[in-house]
């Protein structure tokens, strides 16, 4: 994907620290300045001092010395302190964003979560903040260095020349031979955490089933591929590094041997050319901390890479004008849809229209999208094409976090969050103890909550591990219930609830009726289809049937009567069905004819 760098979210939070760095280049001439008193030191000592034998001499220039040098230490320290707060204040700037975009690319991406752009930004902010980035502050130095070197003598000026250009070309090879496969390993770093984590979420399964050896030699295997790549690129990485150090002190030594003979032919004082020979290591230096440092540099601009593809994929959310509240009538125009990367539709063609209050039930098969069905309807899943309105406003029109508390969704597999279970019913909004026991009251759960040694305080963790799955279904239903939402959506609501569960559940929809409240329930529970307005049947992802309960019948009977209905047939069911007598809601409002 081609990323365009204007306007690119990452790339305005460094230009908003940009004045920063500015700073940091700014202490960094004084440091490069104050980094020539050492050999100006060094020629002042040999060819005055020792000349004059001046005792006084020696006493101030070395007084000058050392507070020179504790004024370089300060700025050392004061550059080092910015740049650690300017990878602070990148974190802080860009993560609330990367963390919106990283949930929405899993939205996106359904079964492939991963946190791999928060290790990104660690990657990148450490970069920023450590020493690797000092060599790229000090290189534009090393024209300057070498300017003073020929300025002892041309020869000293051409000779490190030279070498400068010798290690300058070390470190092009290094970026040409190294880059891919730092970038190739990288990806297979990324890629075996990954499947490590996915592993991990699913370790009762594996242990269960005896499958560790088999899934572990998979990780194994990718993991391995990693360990070759680095080792390849540490190997190459790991020559050119050690030639350019052994380089740069062999020139660094051999400079003194050109000076030596540049004294013995009377064109160099010795202190010129001890001077010379630490100036030749300063000038070099930034070279070769760059061939040092090259991997976390290579780190850092993959990682980047990849951060500014994220947030490309995922652009942030304009500012849009607030919309009234919603009421609950659904309407589904003419709806084809499937899951995020695929391009065969899994429903077709579904038009509904639901009236506030209404009570519906989604039946049908395994693979038939009735889960698809309910992650279309709460927009978490994007039309291919047709529309999903609320109240007549398309459901992608809704700032989520203004729609959110409207709806109620309970999945098939019910994930709670590390925090108390009052938190989890409210949310983990500001708790609103009334709110949260009228949820739990309603959802038949308030009193085993009251049994459990902490009550709502009880505190979960690892999703609600210590809670059976009836417990963490129906502390579920409570959070979808919290604050009197205008739509529930209800994905196999009794899937884990024993008899009394059921009751509680039947009892919970009938209160939902009397509020007005719109919902759809996905179940084959005859106790529960008995309640509903209508059943929508879906097969292969059209509507077979869609018509009141059928009393005294079983379903599967009542689905397989009406399995071959064409879809002409279907709308005109849908436009011409009468509305039971449960279809009429407080307010006058009745099931759409």
């Amino acid at each position: 994907m081609a990323i365009s760098r204007e306007g690119n979210d990452l790339q305005k939070v460094l230009d908003h620290c940009r004045h920063s760095f500015v700073y940091v280049g700014l202490f960094s001439l004084f440091i490069n300045l104050l980094m020539l008193v050492p050999p100006l030191y060094m020629l002042q000592v040999y060819d005055r001092v020792i000349t004059t034998r001046s005792q006084e001499t020696l006493l101030m220039l070395t007084l000058v010395v050392v507070f020179l040098f504790m004024v370089m230490g300060a700025l050392e320290l004061i550059r080092s302190r910015i740049l650690v707060r300017v990878g602070n204040r990148l974190d802080v700037l860009i993560s609330p964003r990367l963390y919106s975009a990283m949930f929405k690319h899993s939205l996106m991406t359904p079964g492939k979560p991963s946190a791999q752009p928060l290790n990104d930004l660690t990657t990148l902010r450490q970069f920023l903040s450590g020493n690797g980035l000092f060599a790229f502050f000090d290189a534009p130095w090393v024209p300057i260095y070498i300017g003073v070197l020929a300025l002892f003598h041309p020869w000293f000026g051409l000779f490190a020349l030279g070498a400068g250009l010798v290690l300058t070309l070390i470190a092009l090879i290094n970026e040409k031979t190294t880059r891919k496969l730092l970038s190739d390993a990288n990806g297979q770093h990324v890629l075996s955490q990954d499947l490590a984590n996915s592993n991990l979420r699913n370790a009762e399964v594996l242990h269960a089933m005896g499958m560790l050896p088999g899934i572990q030699n998979r990780w194994e295997a990718r993991h391995r591929e990693y360990l070759v790549l680095q080792s390849k690129a540490s190997d190459r990485a790991g020559l050119l590094t050690n030639t350019s150090k052994v380089l740069r002190l062999m020139f660094q030594s051999l400079i003194l041997g050109l000076g030596a003979y540049l004294v013995l032919t009377g064109d160099l004082t010795p202190g010129m050319m001890i001077a010379g020979s630490i100036l030749m290591g300063r000038a070099l230096a930034p070279i070769d901390q760059m061939i040092t440092g090259w991997k976390g540099f290579s780190g850092a601009r993959t990682s980047r890479a990849r951060l500014e593809e994220l947030l490309e994929a995922v652009p942030a959310e304009a500012p849009s004008m607030p919309l009234p509240s919603p009421k609950g009538r659904l309407t589904l125009e003419a709806v084809n849809a499937a899951p995020p990367g695929e391009r065969l539709p899994t429903l077709k063609d579904i038009t509904l229209t639901l009236a506030r209050g209404e009570h519906i039930a989604v039946v049908g098969p395994s693979a038939a999208g009735k889960s698809t069905l309910a992650r279309v309807i709460l927009g978490l899943w994007p039309v291919q094409l047709g529309c999903v309105r609320l109240d007549g406003v398309d459901v992608s029109q809704w700032k989520r976090t203004a729609l959110g508390p409207h709806l109620g969704y309970l999945p098939q597999d019910i994930e709670l969050f590390d925090g108390s279970i009052a938190e989890n019913i409210a949310r983990f909004q500001e708790v609103e103890a009334q709110l949260v026991v009228q949820a739990a009251q309603s959802a038949g759960v308030h009193e085993m909550i009251l049994r459990l040694p902490q009550g709502y305080d009880t505190w979960l963790s690892h999703g609600g591990a210590a809670l059976s799955a009836g417990q963490r279904q129906r502390i579920g239903l409570a959070r979808a219930l919290y604050g009197k939402p205008v739509l529930v959506v209800l994905d196999e609501p009794d899937a884990n609830l024993d008899e009394s569960g059921e009751q509680a559940l039947a009892q919970c929809l009938m209160q939902l009726r009397q509020a007005g409240t719109t919902a759809i329930i996905i179940t084959h529970r005859q106790r529960l289809l008995q309640q509903v307005d209508r059943i929508l049947a879906l097969k292969d992802g059209q509507v077979a049937s869609l018509s009141p309960p059928t009393r005294g019948r079983p379903i599967a009977r009542a689905v397989a009567g009406r399995g071959h209905s064409t879809p002409s047939m279907n709308a005109q069911r849908v436009t011409e069905l009468k509305p039971s007598a449960r279809g009429r809601h407080e307010g006058g409002e009745e099931s759409p004819r």
